[in-house]
């Protein structure tokens, strides 16, 4: 039989081990579409910050009454979390203590009109030099982000 390789167990008494014939490696993944900054229109991303933890989902439950600490950033859905995580220490001066963290999550309506909080990555303030995490490097779509939805940012 070509291609499967059946050695049969010399110790005695045991099952034959069966090797099967591995197919080519999976695809590495698609490369992230490069986004020229200076022919496409920004998209406005409506930010909402507080400290301690996420607001919930009821707070965005009322149109028009969304959280009060709202940034309005125009980006790109190539943006990374930690080009947001830039700006946000901008207008937040609690983001840019050393030790402070923000977790990102989207905030967007169900099928059923019901808002969502979706967790989607966690960076550091000051990037913690070599060890800074993968999601510094998570752009917005990688997140399946899309227009429209909120960006709610946790610091803690």
């Amino acid at each position: 039989m070509a291609g499967v390789a059946e050695p049969q167990n010399r110790q005695g008494g045991g099952r034959p081990h069966h090797l099967q014939a591995r197919g080519p490696p999976p695809p590495p993944p698609p490369p992230r579409a490069l986004i020229d900054r200076e022919k496409t229109c920004p998209l406005l991303l409506r930010v909402f910050t507080k400290v301690g933890g996420h607001h919930t989902k009821e707070d965005f439950a009322t149109r028009g009454k969304e959280p009060k600490k709202e940034v309005q950033i125009y980006t790109w859905k190539d943006a990374t979390l930690r080009e947001l995580t830039d700006l946000v220490k901008e207008v937040a001066p609690e983001a840019r203590r050393r030790d402070a963290k923000l977790s990102f999550a989207f905030v967007y309506p169900d099928k059923n009109g019901r808002f969502v909080v979706r967790q989607v990555g966690t960076t550091h303030s000051q990037g913690m030099g070599n060890a800074r995490k993968q999601d510094d490097h998570k752009a917005l779509s990688d997140l399946s982000f899309q227009i429209g939805d909120y960006l709610d940012v946790a610091i803690l």
